[in-house]
């Protein structure tokens, strides 16, 4: 279903994404790297937390299957079970949620910070700008589907370079 308001002005206006003057393609095409690089981390991060909540989860089971031997009768291996396993440091000295604040600590805030220092010298802090040219070239203008941005996008940053 269409509607006139997708084709309006407001729907295809330009946005203020727009390269900033004077930034070249090789800026734009590296920053755009950069940009893609600092995904791959978010997602390294993503993965980092699906392992802790993983091996949480473990280590809570391993204690009802403490609690189910000894249930069972079996109060020689239970103890053993929870005394060696449950509670196991994952990583030396370290459980999953010390190695998390460890990785943002060192690694995610720093890269972070360091990726927005670079978009804020080099294309005036805009991020995705890369993207944004790459989705305006390859979009079909007025076509449904392809609008420049959501028709009733009530906030500015979500734009893209427009029409």
């Amino acid at each position: 279903m269409t509607t006139d308001d997708q084709f309006s002005p407001a729907a295809q206006r330009p946005a203020p994404r727009v390269r900033p003057a004077g930034v070249d393609d090789a800026t734009v095409e590296a920053t755009g790297k950069l940009s893609e690089a600092f995904e791959h981390v978010e997602r390294a991060r993503g993965h980092l937390y699906s392992f802790h909540q993983l091996m949480g989860h473990a280590d809570l089971q391993f204690g009802e299957a403490v609690e189910l031997l000894r249930e069972a009768g079996h109060g020689r291996v239970a103890d053993d079970l929870e005394q060696q396993i449950v509670g196991r440091n994952t990583i030396d000295g370290r459980w999953t949620f010390q190695m998390v604040e460890e990785f943002d600590l060192h690694y995610h805030r720093p890269v972070g910070d360091h990726v927005r220092a670079v978009e804020a010298e080099l294309v005036d802090g805009i991020p995705h700008l890369f993207e944004s040219e790459m989705k305006e070239r390859r979009r079909s203008v007025g076509r449904v589907g392809h609008e420049a941005r959501p028709p009733a996008a009530h906030d500015d940053r979500v734009e893209t370079i427009g029409d």
